[in-house]
C-alpha cells in the first residue's frame, strides 16, 4: 500500500487539432519520464472509455518538493512544449487520515 504523500489528479484533454496516435505516444512518454524522478512513485494515464481525447492520471509524489521539481523535468517541459492538450483540472490530495480538524 502507499505510504503518505502528495497525490495527483489531473484530467487532460488531447486538443481536437492534435493527432490522437501522436498524443498518446506522448503522453506515454511523459509518465515513462515521470516514473522515473526521484520523488514520484506513481504516473498512471487512464483514457476515458467513451471519450478517446480525454485522460485522468494518477500520481504519486513524496512531498510538495518533488512535485515542483517535476516541472523543471525535461520530460516535462517537452511535454508541455508540445501543446498536445489542454489541463482541464488538477487535485492535491492525501491519503484518509484519522485527523480531522
Amino acid at each position: 500500500m502507499f505510504k503518505q504523500g502528495l497525490f495527483i489528479t489531473a484530467e487532460l484533454r488531447i486538443k481536437p487539432e492534435s493527432d490522437l496516435n501522436v498524443a498518446i505516444t506522448a503522453i506515454q512518454d511523459f509518465c515513462d519520464g515521470m516514473n522515473s524522478e526521484e520523488g514520484c512513485s506513481m504516473a498512471i494515464p487512464l483514457q476515458d472509455k467513451k471519450d478517446p481525447r480525454r485522460f485522468i492520471f494518477w500520481e504519486r509524489y513524496d512531498n510538495q518538493e518533488a512535485f515542483e521539481t517535476h516541472f523543471h523535468a525535461e520530460h516535462t517541459q517537452r511535454f508541455i512544449q508540445a501543446g498536445l492538450t489542454d489541463l482541464v483540472q488538477a487535485f492535491e490530495t492525501q491519503l484518509l487520515t484519522a485527523d480531522i480538524k
